[in-house]
């Protein structure tokens, strides 16, 4: 950590401790003797999440970054294993968080597309189960820190009066015991730091929108007094890192896992990398940001490493969605690689909110002492709502019918077991406007011509007897250059039938969610 790094901490931390109210426990800093001596009885693992906002599939050096340095995302994966065809369930964030928490595809709810805003009522119904709510279920302490953008409150708009109900139900209400960060995108008002049901300071000013410069974009509205953008990612990693040493050195329980979603606000805009890490990269300000949310997941780790708590956990880095591969010089899609030669989604197809592999396949790195093998490679597909079939299987649950309905359990490939066949039949993904795209093995069947997203043109109308959608082999074009929609009839009327199934039948998941496949001929 940069000098510059070591101030802002050693400034910030008594003074964030006494906003955020975390509690006594939180006195208990790094290198403490009770944090690095106590020894440990076995117990389920802690569980941390990371999840960066537009980080794409070619932004880490561990997969092909030449501009940007990730130091510490590549320790993960090189301890740990790396799955270079995941995905999210969604090209955009919202109805990624949403899936990610519930293991259920957005489109089944009143979402159908775009995102929420600040100001958007919560879009999960509190009966519905929850990553959160099963972990707590089987004794875990449970935290989400950092960008929510689920919506708060039951009223349209929210109210953020701290005299008012508007933020409740809330995080605190789908099994998280506790909740420190931000109501939606860091360019999306209000601008104001959250505490469970409670602005920590209410949003009574306004600012100006931000303009294409060193500091990003952002719209203008309400903003709470003293709140810079610049600040957020800092802050929220410390609100981690004071997390993890709360948990590591409870007095009561001592023992009790913790699970922490950890939803960062960067790299998205606006681009608000610190000071201490401008200039660290080769692509701007954006790549400066992938450096910070690298140096965030290297404080994690040493927070881990110093509480002995690094063994029994199992830490995950990803991202929402893909990158809109723009810069502050020019805000066109794809102008990274024009400005900087730096290519945020690797060489697929696409960009953030786009149908196309660059729209939804992101970086997924995990890392378990002593389960998971070092520096291990799959490309297993997965998609992100396979979080709560995997938490599930991690501490011995079934789940019920009418929960994780999309979601899968990829513990045998996170453990690196030999599979039989693919853990999942297939995958949905559905893009800013709302265009479906199903993916079986090689296959890639979209449902509609053009992006569906932000590279123009998002739609294009079929003509006569042409392609009324799009069929790729992945395998044999991974650019999505060559559409076989004429050409495999057969492909696309099968997918087409599958995704009607899903659709119809209200879930995706089949069979035991807690089935370990390690035997028998793999199916491609």
């Amino acid at each position: 950590m940069g000098r510059k790094a070591e101030v802002f901490t050693r400034v910030s931390r008594r003074r964030f401790i006494h906003a955020v109210g975390l509690g006594a426990a939180s006195l208990l800093l790094p290198g403490s003797d009770r944090a690095s001596d106590r020894k440990r009885r076995p117990r389920k693992p802690n569980i941390i999440f990371i999840m960066a906002d537009d980080m794409g599939y070619g932004d880490l050096s561990c997969y092909g970054a030449s501009k940007i340095n990730t130091p510490n995302i590549d320790a993960v994966a090189a301890d740990g294993i790396r799955f270079t065809d995941a995905h999210t369930p969604s090209a955009v964030c919202t109805p990624t968080r949403y899936g990610v928490l519930t293991g259920r595809y957005c489109w089944r709810t009143r979402l159908k597309s775009g995102v929420l805003n600040g100001y958007s009522p919560l879009l999960i119904d509190t009966e519905r189960m929850t990553v959160a709510s099963l972990l707590k279920r089987h004794g875990y302490a449970t935290a989400c820190i950092g960008k929510w953008h689920l919506g708060l409150g039951a009223t349209n708009p929210t109210d953020y009066d701290p005299g008012a109900p508007g933020l409740t139900p809330g995080p605190n209400d789908l099994g998280f015991d506790l909740f420190f960060g931000i109501p939606a995108s860091l360019d999306m008002t209000p601008y104001c730091y959250i505490k469970n049901d409670r602005p920590v300071v209410r949003p009574t000013e306004t600012i100006e929108e931000g303009k294409a410069n060193e500091d990003g974009w952002w719209r203008a509205g309400a903003i709470a007094p003293g709140f810079k953008h610049v600040e957020v990612l800092p802050k929220l990693t410390e609100a981690a890192v004071e997390y993890i040493y709360i948990n590591a050195n409870a007095e009561q329980t001592p023992d009790k896992p913790f699970f922490l979603y950890f939803p960062l606000p960067a790299p998205h805009c606006p681009i608000a990398p610190a000071d201490f890490v401008k200039g660290k990269s080769q692509a701007g300000g954006y790549g400066d940001y992938v450096v910070e949310v690298d140096w965030t997941v290297g404080r994690i780790v040493k927070a881990l490493e110093k509480n002995n708590l690094a063994d029994n956990t199992l830490l995950v880095v990803t991202s929402d969605n893909g990158s809109p591969a723009r810069t502050k010089v020019k805000r066109e899609p794809y102008s990274m690689m024009q400005v900087y030669g730096h290519y945020p989604n690797g060489r697929l197809r696409g960009i953030k909110a786009d149908i196309w592999d660059g729209g939804h396949r992101v970086p997924f790195i995990a890392r378990w002492p002593g389960k998971i093998p070092k520096g291990a490679i799959t490309d297993e597909i997965i998609c992100l709502t396979d979080l709560l079939a995997t938490c599930a299987a991690i501490v011995g649950a079934e789940l019920p019918e009418n929960a994780g309905e999309d979601s899968c359990n990829i513990l045998p490939a996170l453990l690196g077991e030999k599979l039989g066949e693919p853990i999942r039949e297939a995958v949905v993904h559905h893009s800013m406007n709302g265009t479906f795209s199903i993916r079986q093995g090689n296959w890639k069947l979209i449902l509609g011509l053009g992006s569906g997203g932000f590279t123009k043109p998002s739609t294009i109308k079929a003509k006569p007897g042409g392609p009324e959608g799009q069929l790729y082999n992945l395998a044999e074009d991974p650019a999505e250059a060559n559409n076989l929609w004429a050409e495999r009839q057969d492909v696309v009327n099968r997918l087409t039938k599958l995704l009607e199934k899903y659709k119809t039948e209200g879930h995706s998941r089949t069979g035991n969610v807690n089935q370990q496949r390690t035997t028998g001929p793999r199916r491609t």
